[in-house]
């Protein structure tokens, strides 16, 4: 085996570690990806996924994520936002008690608090006198938790919290899952590849390098099955004789 595969690796790893910020931020992982802005180095809307690398981590998701509705049609104006509000701060209280959190956001995720209830948004759903607005109830995804117990946890939130008035809660679509900082992955990623790459190169015999792209580029994801994620780099390399 080439040392110099080896050596480059890690000394990649140590740069890349040492240039790119730590985003400490939870994304929602669907059948999307993250979309990069080189302006700022933040989260974009996100591109759909049509491929990834072979070499990937393979790990559980931090969270279930499910979407909940709160709808109200009390006919006078300030009791059904009242109620509406009342409700919410109900779900916020009970959320610990039950084992889940509450959260806002289609991509970041950022956590729904009584500081910032109020700034949730309300549309009509298309019958007069009605207001309704959407937020996140997460799980956090213990070991040999399932997808069904996960969505069974959040279905008993929901049923059991407090309704103030007429107001509602109803779970809406499928559960999606989460993840906190992809790119503190980066380094079991790029050892993946250096390993790989490191294999590769061996086959070809002595003398044999490797020259690895996209390194540089930030963590992508993919759901890999109902409680996993496949975490990875748009890396690809190729084998050449020094």
């Amino acid at each position: 085996m080439d040392m110099r595969i080896v050596l480059k690796a890690l000394i990649a790893t140590t740069l890349l570690s040492v240039a790119l910020p730590a985003l400490a931020q939870e994304v929602i992982v669907t059948a999307q990806r993250r979309g990069y802005n080189n302006n700022d180095a933040s989260y974009s809307n996100g591109i759909v996924a049509t491929s990834r690398p072979i070499i990937n981590l393979k790990r559980t998701a931090d969270y279930a994520v499910q979407t909940v509705r709160v709808v109200g049609d009390t006919r006078d104006f300030t009791t059904r936002r009242a109620d509406l509000h009342a409700t919410i701060r109900n779900m916020i209280a009970a959320a610990g008690k039950a084992g889940v959190e509450l959260a806002t956001g289609d991509y970041v995720l950022a956590p729904l608090t009584l500081a910032s209830y109020e700034s949730l948004p309300f549309t009509g759903d298309g019958r007069p006198d009605t207001d309704q607005t959407n937020f996140l109830v997460k799980v956090r995804l213990t070991p040999g938790m399932t997808i069904e117990a996960a969505k069974a946890k959040i279905a008993q939130f929901v049923a059991s919290v407090p309704k103030v008035g007429r107001s509602q809660v109803s779970s809406l679509g499928e559960l999606t899952l989460s993840v906190i900082n992809p790119d503190q992955y980066r380094g079991q990623i790029i050892d993946l590849i250096a390993a790989d790459a490191a294999l590769s190169a061996a086959k070809f015999g002595t003398g044999s390098g490797v020259d690895v792209t996209g390194l540089d580029r930030p963590v992508e994801w993919a759901r890999g099955g109902p409680t996993d994620v496949f975490l990875f780099l748009p890396s690809s390399y190729t084998v050449r004789k020094d």
